[in-house]
């Protein structure tokens, strides 16, 4: 008899699991898809977005065209709770659904209790789709005048952000913004400090203000209010503080790691629960504490694939092997960014082709299963 696969999300490490739905289905089982919107954003191509190098339709992936064409069902909601005795997942709608397996790749959220949600002039960098309306906001303020950027937050998503707001505000008929970046006690701290010099280098050519030794206290409309009790007034903030697994498996009730994350063994299954899966942001690797960072979630894609199958199939798990040290690469905008892996560390336009080759190619990869 068929078993139930339920995915929470869309995101990097369930995409070559979406494209072996069909396979799924054929084999007698349900596949669900459960999104809060029929779209999934490639954080990787986020801030490329907002300086104009990418339109929204160049670093999406449809997941409900990828679902449905394979014979799976897609739910536009979130989930609020897992009950994983019960093997029930409610949804924000209020309806319940079972599952015989869960797989979440529910990611990450930029805290923002620095600020009122309802404060427009604030953007989070997370969810990515959020870059576009900011995107939108700065273009019509800056048409008329000189505004003031503020990007709060020292670390990679920062100095992209930072770096593209310049490539935006270049634009003709543009007054280019003042952009000044927040950065806490320094700047890229877990970078290497050849790779933090390169990006000090590149913002300070860019004229973007870095203010180090004094962190944001809180929000209050339009003005940043320092701990020292200093304060920036600005017409655009970002958050760009870091990310947290998401709170789901908490407000659950199911035992996490102390970041949040769920926390899942070799196969990426989870210890508490053995038909719960997961990858991404929102896990925690128990065999070895894994950086935030996209790489690792593509590098789960087929592990997961594979175990979510055997699970269903009655076929044997495999182990997820986190591999070694990844490449890094930054957008800093204008078409230039900054590399590094091993030894080398490389800064300018080669650095920014590289990083646009690899990306394009990861979404061309996955987009055309939407036909």
């Amino acid at each position: 008899m068929g078993k139930h696969v339920l995915l929470l999300g869309g995101g990097h490490a369930h995409l070559t699991l979406i494209s072996k739905i069909g396979g799924l289905v054929q084999r007698g089982h349900r596949v669900t898809l459960v999104q809060p919107a029929e779209y999934h954003y490639y954080s990787g191509m986020g801030p490329g977005m907002l300086g104009g190098t990418y339109q929204p339709g160049d670093i999406r992936f449809a997941s409900r065209t990828m679902v449905e064409n394979q014979g799976g069902v897609f739910i536009r909601s979130q989930a609020v709770h897992i009950d994983g005795a019960a093997d029930t997942v409610v949804l924000d709608s209020g309806e319940a659904i079972t599952y015989d397996v869960l797989s979440c790749n529910v990611g990450s959220i930029v805290p923002t209790d620095l600020a009122d949600p309802a404060n427009e002039s604030v953007f989070s960098v997370k969810p990515i789709e959020n870059l576009a309306t900011a995107r939108e906001l700065v273009i019509s303020l800056c048409r008329t005048r000189a505004i003031t950027a503020a990007i709060i937050g020292g670390g990679p998503s920062a100095v992209e952000i930072a770096g593209n707001l310049h490539q935006l505000g270049s634009r003709p008929g543009l007054h280019r913004p003042r952009i000044v970046l927040l950065a806490g006690k320094s700047l890229m701290k877990q970078a290497p400090p050849r790779v933090a010099a390169m990006v000090w280098r590149r913002l300070n050519s860019l004229a973007v203000e870095v203010v180090t030794g004094a962190r944001a206290d809180h929000v209050d409309q339009q003005v940043i209010v320092l701990t020292g009790g200093e304060s920036l007034q600005a017409d655009v903030i970002f958050l760009a503080i870091g990310v947290k697994p998401s709170p789901l498996f908490a407000q659950s009730g199911i035992g996490t790691a102390s970041d949040g994350g769920l926390p899942v063994n070799e196969y990426l299954q989870s210890i508490e629960y053995p038909n719960i899966f997961g990858g991404g942001d929102c896990i925690h690797f128990t065999p070895r504490p894994l950086a935030k960072v996209g790489v690792y979630a593509v590098r789960q894609n087929k592990v997961l694939a594979h175990n979510i199958a055997a699970a269903v199939d009655g076929g044997r798990l495999i182990p997820f092997d986190p591999g070694g040290d990844y490449l890094l690469i930054y957008n800093l905008g204008n078409g230039r960014g900054v590399l590094a892996k091993w030894s080398v560390v490389l800064g300018g336009r080669l650095a920014f082709m590289i990083k646009n080759l690899i990306d394009r190619s990861f979404m061309r990869k996955f987009q055309g299963m939407a036909g």
